[in-house]
């Protein structure tokens, strides 16, 4: 597309030839005279000028620093993105059964079942649905138009999938909850009784998951995944869960049973929230954080303790809340000494 074009279609400043013809996207580093790129975060400022480049899209304060053509916009990397979209459109869409594929359910023509993959009855597929190599779709699960199962992803029955959605590789939707009931007494005292989990997987529409990502079905209820969710790879979502619109997770992040986790949240790799909390929409989760308690109103938390014995633990996370205060105990005291020290009569050596 040229420049023009890409402007016309997007919105933005043009600044430069827009007659110049651009086939792919790069980084600023890597592009060449027929790429574009974006400038995005301040601290790559410096690479700008050394770019190659055919056109850079960046902010406006950064405009004047730009060696070749640019798109001038607010946000220069949802801008990238759409442009990287248009210039790597989805392949065409294949049709039909392949013929080592078993399905015992009707399929629309418009949808695809590769090699391999299972469909089990009463399974409801939408149109232009395609279903990976090696997928399995159990009895009365749903899978919505357009979703794309990528290889060897693994749909247990009655699970419910929207429309748009992209799963990838090797991810599980709707195993059984971990849910256990320890016997206390009698000959198998310490033994664990498996506790049926007869709940379901709801998952909305635009929703994307990564490669390996587990959501576990729900004990009573069901596992609810709002619409445009975005997962990373390895994630572990356990049952009854609840995940607000258009929030993500990043990869290997932990959610136990029955938490409820709002709208827009961002959860950084390696986090872990516990179970039956509460967490309210709009909150960002740093990497590596333990969230051990709800978290009622919006904003940026981050943190995590060494490992202790439980008791030693609570005991030190206790003063650990208390710092601020203690603080300004603190400082409140040196504030006294300082001026009983400063008064007449009262040798310092007192103090």
């Amino acid at each position: 597309m040229r420049l023009d074009e890409i402007v016309a279609r997007f919105g933005g400043e043009l600044i430069g030839d827009g007659q110049l013809a651009i086939q792919q996207v790069a980084t600023l580093e890597r592009a060449g005279p027929t790429e574009i790129t974006f400038l995005a975060n301040p601290k790559y400022r410096e690479k700008l000028g050394t770019t190659n480049a055919g056109a850079v899209i960046l902010a406006p304060e950064m405009a004047k620093e730009s060696p070749t053509a640019c798109i001038v916009s607010a946000n220069p990397y949802l801008y990238f993105a759409r442009v990287a979209q248009c210039l790597n459109p989805a392949a065409a869409l294949a049709t039909g059964i392949h013929p080592s594929a078993t399905v015992e359910s009707d399929i629309p023509a418009t949808a695809c079942v590769a090699a391999g993959a299972y469909i089990g009855p009463r399974a409801l597929i939408g149109e232009r649905a395609r279903i990976g190599p090696g997928c399995v779709i159990g009895a009365g699960a749903e899978l919505g138009a357009d979703a794309l199962l990528h290889a060897n992803v693994t749909i247990y029955a009655g699970c419910k999938i929207g429309a748009r959605v992209i799963i990838h590789s090797g991810a599980v939707i709707g195993a059984d909850g971990f849910g256990f009931a320890r016997q206390q007494e009698g000959d198998d005292a310490g033994a664990w009784l498996k506790i049926p989990q007869i709940g379901r997987v709801l998952i909305g529409a635009d929703v994307e998951i990564g490669a390996n990502t587990t959501i576990d079905r729900g004990a009573l209820d069901d596992t609810v995944i709002e619409d445009g969710v975005k997962f990373d790879n390895q994630i572990q979502v356990g049952h009854n869960v609840r995940i607000g619109a258009h929030s993500a997770l990043a990869g290997c992040v932990g959610i136990a049973g029955s938490a409820t986790l709002g709208r827009r949240c961002t959860v950084g790799g390696g986090a872990v929230i516990l179970g039956h909390l509460k967490i309210a929409d709009d909150v960002n989760i740093s990497a590596g954080t333990l969230v051990a308690k709800s978290i009622p109103k919006a904003g940026n938390y981050t943190g995590a303790l060494p490992f202790l014995e439980h008791s030693q633990w609570l005991k030190n996370f206790a003063h650990l809340r208390q710092l601020d205060t203690m603080a300004d105990r603190i400082r409140a005291l040196e504030a006294q000494v300082k001026m009983l020290a400063t008064m007449p009569g009262k040798p310092e050596d007192e103090f």
